[in-house]
């Protein structure tokens, strides 16, 4: 039994090791708050430590006998750390693929854009039109303004798009402006709690409820609706600077 155990240990640090690194990494550069929650990971991340850090070192307890020939054991091992990897890469593959890239103030709301809603020919405009605002695979989340076109035709253009479920103005990057640039327009839109679209009458109760614990009034016109794919954000700001003091969960 004690060979099962040491095997299992050994197993479990590994796999611990690898599974942080990967994990880490990609938490601490893309998935901050509220990043995470946006994007609703925690599924796909509680999967991949389920495997690797559950059933990945229990098989290995299984089939850990010491009576075993030490070239079939090295092989089932090894078999078990392949399956492992593929699980992994799978889940990393998803979770870099919808990584957060920015955070958009547009019309009368925040969202989330994650990758891989960005088409790459857009990326490659914006690449050379708007240089220091487009992605590349190494950018860290941004937040930017994402106005619509001043011309009324393309403007409209997108919202129709938008409407039919093709690409609206925060899938291109070529159109986005600095975060600054778009912060007296985006005071202009704040509401109070009660007036949020896009949440039920019991969330705006909740949401009420919490910005009112964390010493706001929520009968004040300093709130925002963000979305992403999980349940939307009450995002609270301060009117005058127009800085973000606190985004509250409203499930």
């Amino acid at each position: 039994m004690q060979f099962r155990l040491k095997a299992f240990g050994w197993h479990l640090l590994g796999s611990a090791t690898v599974l942080t690194l990967v994990l880490g990494g990609l938490f601490l550069g893309w998935y901050r708050w509220p990043g995470w929650y946006l994007a609703d990971v925690l599924k796909v991340s509680g999967m991949l430590a389920a495997i690797d850090l559950a059933l990945g070192p229990l098989l290995t307890l299984l089939i850990a006998n010491p009576a075993k020939p030490r070239r079939e054991l090295a092989r089932d091992i090894t078999i078990i750390a392949f399956a492992q990897l593929v699980a992994l890469g799978y889940g990393a593959h998803a979770l870099w693929s919808g990584r957060p890239l920015y955070y958009t103030f547009s019309v009368n709301r925040l969202e989330m854009v994650r990758a891989f809603e960005i088409d790459p020919k857009e990326a490659k405009i914006a690449q050379r039109d708007v240089p220091a605002l487009a992605p590349h695979w190494y950018s860290r989340p941004r937040w930017v303004w994402a106005p619509l076109p001043s011309d009324e035709k393309a403007a409209n253009a997108i919202m129709q798009s938008a409407i039919t479920g093709g690409a609206d103005v925060i899938d291109m990057p070529r159109l986005f402006k600095p975060w600054d640039d778009g912060l007296p327009e985006l005071r202009n839109q704040l509401k109070k709690v009660t007036e949020l679209s896009n949440l039920s009458d019991n969330q705006k109760a909740r949401a009420a409820a919490r910005m009112k614990a964390l010493g706001f009034n929520p009968e004040e016109p300093v709130t925002m609706i963000m979305t992403g794919r999980a349940d939307p954000l009450v995002v609270v700001f301060d009117p005058l600077r127009v800085e973000i003091r606190a985004e509250i969960e409203a499930h």
